[in-house]
């Protein structure tokens, strides 16, 4: 069959174009009109051409766009609304394909639609797209298409995506001043140290006399930072670009994900937000009939850390061993022990997914508390930063000035 590239318009009047497989121009313009779209243009693409045409897009695309989550889960609403109305898969993915805003997205789409026309499986397709799809994605996908429930499986993994970005947006709006604080006391020490001091230092010398030992330890760090600032940029540059690598390592990204999990006051959320995840996908994991073995290889890559994945890894080979569950996860020593009574009653009642759910809601309720407190328990050590930060000052710079001050008017 032959590649056709076309110029339309959609059923809101407006402009779209792309590409279609087709035997002949007039099929192709027969698809488009069965999906919609009215053909002001249709041209065929030689094989050549297209081909290179479509590696060179292809890079680029992958070079400077990604998908956000915002984006997955419009994406997983169309389908289920699209499914659950019966439009065939391969139509509902070159309609979305046509009309959604993101290279990336569109061309990902095209290419389920070309392995779907081939009679690839979807969840098979997916898998091709590890960086758009997750295998937690591929595996509900996989579930719906054995179960033939797939517009649950589209529904599910939407739900389940948007309780994600409520938690990325709540730790980012805890977060957001803090970090607005520390970055405004960065730039003021710099500037302090470049431009305040040196202009004070000349002002010393000029009266002559000793200076208080404060006002000699920043004048030494100010010329230290004045005369070797390229050479601390270039050090903090490297010591980034190591520290990225080294936790990109799989030593490196278990060492991080453990220590990251005790640091004061954040470590706790860390910990509570993994754990949430946890119980919430292994919860969807286990409602969509995945066996329990596979679901907890598919949960230990997606709570997003890989200490805790470590630990989930291992309740599945308790499990495997004969071990129940709720035995396998008191060994490994993550939940509290309410969650513990809650998995029992669980296991004993044949409603683990049931259970699970409701610990997800216990953990995010405790993460939402903790983040809504955050600012309140970060403020004291802000305003502690603060005022040593003016207290050094005015022992360096302002005493020494008052020093002068008396002797002058003494």
């Amino acid at each position: 069959m032959a590649h056709f590239s076309y110029r339309g318009r959609n059923r809101e009047g407006a402009e779209v174009n792309g590409r279609v497989e087709a035997a002949s121009a007039s099929m192709a313009a027969s698809q488009l009109s069965s999906e919609g779209i009215i053909p002001v243009n249709i041209e065929q693409v030689t094989a050549a051409a297209g081909t290179e045409q479509s590696q060179k897009k292809s890079t680029q695309i992958r070079l400077f766009q990604k998908i956000t989550l915002d984006e997955l889960i419009m994406f997983s609403r169309q389908m289920f609304s699209l499914t659950k109305a019966g439009v065939p898969i391969t139509r509902a993915m070159r309609g979305l394909a046509n009309t959604v805003q993101n290279p990336l997205l569109s061309e990902t789409l095209s290419q389920l639609a070309d392995d779907l026309e081939k009679g690839n499986a979807l969840s098979s397709a997916m898998r091709k797209h590890p960086k758009v799809f997750t295998e937690l994605y591929v595996s509900i996908i996989h579930v719906g298409e054995n179960t033939g429930q797939l517009d649950l499986a589209f529904r599910q993994m939407a739900g389940y995506l948007e309780l994600e970005q409520q938690t990325v947006k709540q730790v980012k709006q805890a977060t957001r001043y803090p970090m607005f604080v520390m970055i405004a006391i960065t730039i003021a020490i710099a500037i302090i140290n470049v431009f305040v001091i040196p202009a004070f230092k000349s002002v010393f010398d000029s009266f002559g006399g000793e200076m208080p030992w404060q006002t000699q330890v920043l004048i030494a760090i100010s010329d230290f930072t004045v005369n070797w600032w390229h050479s601390m940029l270039a050090v903090l540059v490297l010591a980034i670009i190591l520290f990225i690598r080294w936790k990109r390592s799989e030593t490196g990204r278990l060492t991080w994900d453990r220590k990251k999990l005790k640091f004061p006051i954040v470590g706790p959320i860390f910990y509570r937000i993994t754990l949430g995840r946890f119980s919430r996908t292994f919860s969807i994991v286990l409602k969509a009939g995945v066996p329990i073995e596979q679901g907890l290889s598919i949960v230990a890559n997606a709570v997003g850390n890989s200490y805790i994945g470590q630990k989930v890894a291992g309740m599945r080979q308790g499990i495997e061993r004969g071990e129940s569950f709720t035995q396998t996860a008191h060994q490994a020593g993550m939940f509290s022990p309410l969650v513990m009574q809650m998995l029992a009653v669980g296991e004993e009642t044949g409603r683990v997914d049931q259970m699970l759910e409701e610990a997800a809601g216990f953990y995010e309720q405790e993460v939402e508390y903790d983040l809504k407190n955050l600012t309140s328990a970060i403020e004291p050590i802000l305003i502690i930063a603060i005022g040593a930060m003016v207290l050094v000052l005015a022992l360096g710079v302002f005493l020494p000035l008052w020093e002068l001050s008396t002797t002058i008017n003494g």
